[in-house]
């Protein structure tokens, strides 16, 4: 693509080219699961903003919680104890779950709302280990639910810009990637659980922020990894329990593209991802905390791509909640998620070994 055809080409795009659902119709009713800070600051407030969804009922382990965070809103009609949710009580209270808490208590959740016949967004990664992730795959597909993994990233005006662009040809053929994401989570207290193995997995770092890198390249790509080279340490006192305070590794994808990226729970906060094709590169920076934006380069010429700045998690509930009203299958199902499992999986393990590890 010449630089000249740059504007045109953008033009051509349009915002939420995935809805079908007329905005008049009716909404998704949500049991939220899991009442930390990301639920109550971003979920919470993303889900009143859309055009699809509202909130109708809480869970949590303290039911006086979720009795109180029913109370303080105006569209939660019931309050729930997990054990609750776990019996079936009020299941006419909602359409879907979003299942939040802390990664290996995922899979409880959804084995129960699959058999209460509810869609599911579960958010990532799936689950604590690979083995619980396929239990949690197989429960949605024996229920026959529709199930989404939440990857926010999905539908970020500027990573479905840098997908076409890519898919166009604008940038020759892919030939490397480049991608990181950072924050420090000391200030949050050691007793947090993303420090905590048995309920994180098998790292801090990777698990939770690599994963955003990996997720994207294969969703901008198109491309699923197939192996995965791998460093990591953990210095500080937080860290004992994990091995990735600071990790660094590289992916191998399909067709001869590599992706070397970088996390970490003890940095300044960053991110960015960086595609270079034989002819020019899309870089997104900042890209995945909660604000993305998109340049282009060709041929010396570097464009800044107009996107929307939209709230990530409002555009992810109403995808979802689109796609359950338009009766259609999401991008991330459970088993697109399994491959990231996998990933996480080899990441770890080529740091262990040393070696390349085959995904």
């Amino acid at each position: 693509m010449e630089p000249n055809d740059f504007s045109a080409y953008l033009d051509s795009f349009t915002d939420r080219e995935w809805q079908e659902t007329a905005e008049d119709g009716e909404n998704v009713r949500f049991a939220l699961i899991g009442l930390g800070w990301w639920t109550s600051d971003k979920a919470m407030p993303a889900i009143d903003a859309s055009t699809f969804c509202e909130t109708t009922a809480v869970v949590s382990r303290s039911k006086e919680k979720a009795e109180r965070v029913a109370s303080e809103h105006e569209s939660v009609e019931v309050g729930l104890s997990g054990e609750e949710f776990h019996d079936g009580v009020a299941t006419d209270a909602y359409d879907a779950v979003y299942v939040c808490t802390p990664n290996a208590r995922h899979l409880e959740f959804v084995e129960s709302a699959a058999a209460h016949g509810k869609a599911i967004l579960c958010e990532k990664p799936m689950e604590a280990t690979l083995e619980r992730a396929q239990r949690l795959a197989d429960a949605c597909d024996s229920a026959d639910v529709m199930a989404m993994i939440a990857y926010r990233m999905h539908t970020e005006p500027a990573v479905r810009r840098a997908r076409e662009l890519v898919r166009s040809g604008a940038i020759g053929e892919p030939r490397f990637v480049h991608g990181s994401m950072s924050q420090s989570i000391t200030g949050w207290g050691r007793e947090q659980w993303r420090l905590d193995s048995d309920l994180v997995g098998d790292g801090a770092s990777v698990t939770d922020l690599g994963i955003y890198p990996i997720n994207t390249t294969r969703f901008v790509l198109d491309r699923d990894p197939i192996a995965a080279q791998s460093m990591m340490h953990s210095s500080h006192d937080y860290f004992e329990d994990v091995p990735d305070e600071v990790a660094s590794f590289t992916i191998a994808f399909e067709d001869d593209v590599y992706a070397t990226c970088t996390a970490s729970q003890h940095s300044s906060m960053d991110s960015f991802l960086k595609i270079v094709g034989s002819e020019g590169t899309v870089t997104i920076d900042p890209a995945f905390h909660m604000a993305s934006s998109l340049e282009v380069s060709i041929e010396n010429t570097t464009v800044d791509v107009e996107t929307p700045q939209v709230d990530q998690m409002e555009e992810e509930f109403d995808y979802f909640a689109d796609c359950l009203l338009a009766g259609r299958r999401p991008d991330a199902t459970p088993e697109h998620g399994l491959v990231d499992m996998r990933t996480l999986e080899a990441i770890y393990e080529a740091a262990e070994r040393g070696e390349t590890v085959s995904i």
